[in-house]
């Protein structure tokens, strides 16, 4: 099996702490690499190689890291398809979604292309007499990412470019579960031309994210994953004076009124309720039957599911698949006894679906007649699983969203722009659909929920992101008329 090290000033670094954990295929279920995990050593290593070539890095020229970024995102989309491979391998989802997420991850590389325009200040002049008056962004230090395992190479894309192109150095601590594609990635990006330790690599666990929320040279941090884990990210760095953006858990609405196109939206609540067996952060996990649509619904959906082709994601055939432990299928599952011993209609039930290897395969399921005492209801599930909750009007649909604790994203499908203007305003969410069942930004907007799904005052990736990694500087200045020897060299008067 592959030995899978840290990436310390541009070299590969061998751990110091003795602790390992194998990496699985979960198509398989089989290790096919052994991880090495990081001690406080290796951390304080990581962040000593960044500090050293951050002294250097923020006075490289906003010319020179833009170039450096374009060779990044070529070389990205050159080796898409290798990197989707490792991702696929896993992770596994299937390939043409690892794809996908390799090319939502470019958008923000070619973002951070345009640093320039994104880093320009303002300037008064003469804000008083003979002063000036202007401000600008600054680099903020050695900064670190923490990311989840379910986008391994996408959301490390959304905090690299962006802080590298603006003058940071960055500490990169990948999942554990998946952390072959995002290693590629790191060896990419040197390979291009960035100095060393301007993006390091450390391997590990709670040891890891603990001593790089403590570390007193990592001025900030960037997380994604679970809401209890974002909370407690949070509130650690900020109590060791970092700045921090935490991104949560989510429970996602999608409200499907009387005049939907039927059609339409079953195609929709089938791709982001399943797509990569549930584990998105901004999947559907909650179709909102507003009505008598709700029986038509339920039956266009079901009738898709039936239709659904899981297996292993390196299979072309393969639409969904397997979840990414063994552990995370079998609490998954659990949920839909829970929902049916609580009385909801289980109309598809994935655990019937039979699979021929060990690989963690769950198949898809679908409740009905959910109601929001239920824990199907209440909890992050974070797989192939997706509620219908029936209710009689807008108004309700629109308060469910209101009263969950969560707030990463919400959809609407109907066919009145009235209904639709209405809801875009007030959905309680951070980013919102109409008619599109999984409303991810653009690269050149930026990613964040509401409520439980976001701690800390700024949003992910885009002109947030920039605002994150980057402080603001006001200088004014005011020049003296010049000497009488001035004068005789040639310098003007006024």
């Amino acid at each position: 099996m592959a030995d899978i090290q840290h990436l310390i000033g541009g070299q590969s670094t061998a751990a110091t702490a003795g602790r390992t954990q194998p990496v699985y295929n979960p198509a398989t279920g089989e290790a096919t690499s052994t991880l090495h995990l990081a001690s406080v050593a290796d951390v304080d290593a990581a962040v000593a190689s960044a500090k050293a070539a951050f002294a250097e890095w923020r006075y490289v020229s906003i010319a020179k890291r833009t170039k450096l970024m374009y060779k990044f995102r070529n070389l990205l989309e050159a080796n898409a398809d290798e990197i989707a491979t490792r991702l696929t391998a896993e992770h596994g989802k299937v390939h043409s979604d690892a794809l996908g997420e390799v090319a939502r991850g470019i958008e923000n590389v070619e973002f951070a292309c345009n640093i320039a325009e994104q880093l320009k200040g303002s300037f008064n002049e003469h804000a008083s007499t003979g002063v000036d008056v202007y401000s600008v962004r600054q680099p903020l230090g050695v900064v670190a990412g923490i990311t989840p395992f379910n986008f391994p190479a996408m959301v490390p894309l959304w905090m690299i470019p962006n802080a590298v192109a603006t003058g940071n150095t960055f500490i990169l601590k990948p999942s554990e579960r998946d952390p072959s594609a995002p290693m590629f990635m790191a060896e990419l990006f040197h390979e291009v031309g960035f100095p060393d330790g301007v993006l390091n690599v450390v391997q590990g666990d709670k040891v890891a994210v603990d001593r790089l929320l403590e570390h007193p040279d990592v001025k900030a941090a960037s997380f994604v994953g679970s809401t209890p884990i974002a909370h407690y990210v949070y509130s650690t760095g900020t109590a060791n004076g970092k700045r921090v953006q935490a991104l949560g858990g989510a429970k996602n609405h999608m409200i499907v009124m009387p005049d939907a196109d039927i059609d339409m939206s079953a195609d929709a609540a089938v791709s982001a309720a399943y797509g990569s067996a549930g584990e998105r952060c901004m999947a559907i996990s909650v179709a909102v039957a507003v009505g008598d649509v709700a029986d038509p619904l339920v039956d266009a959906i079901r009738a898709r599911m039936e239709k659904l082709r899981i297996g292993p994601g390196d299979d072309p055939a393969s639409e969904m698949g397997p979840l990414i432990t063994r552990e995370a299928r079998d609490r998954v599952a659990g949920y839909v006894g829970k929902g049916q011993d609580a009385g909801a209609t289980v109309v598809v039930d994935g655990r019937d679906a039979q699979f021929d290897n060990d690989g963690f395969f769950l198949g898809v399921s679908l409740l009905d007649h959910v109601t929001t005492d239920m824990d199907v209801y209440k909890d992050e599930i974070f797989g192939p699983v997706l509620c219908v909750v029936r209710v009689d009007t807008y108004d309700e649909g629109v308060k469910l969203i209101e009263d969950n604790q969560w707030g990463n994203g919400a959809a609407i499908f109907t066919r009145d722009g009235a209904t639709a203007r209405r809801f875009q305003d007030e959905a309680d969410a951070g980013m919102v659909g109409i008619n599109v069942p999984i409303p991810v930004p653009v690269g050149y907007h930026s990613f964040g929920g509401w409520k439980d799904s976001l701690f800390g005052d700024t949003t992910m990736y885009g002109p947030e992101g920039v605002r994150f990694y980057t402080r603001g500087k006001v200088l004014t200045s005011r020049w003296p008329e010049p000497s009488e020897s001035q004068v005789d060299l040639g310098f003007p008067t006024n």
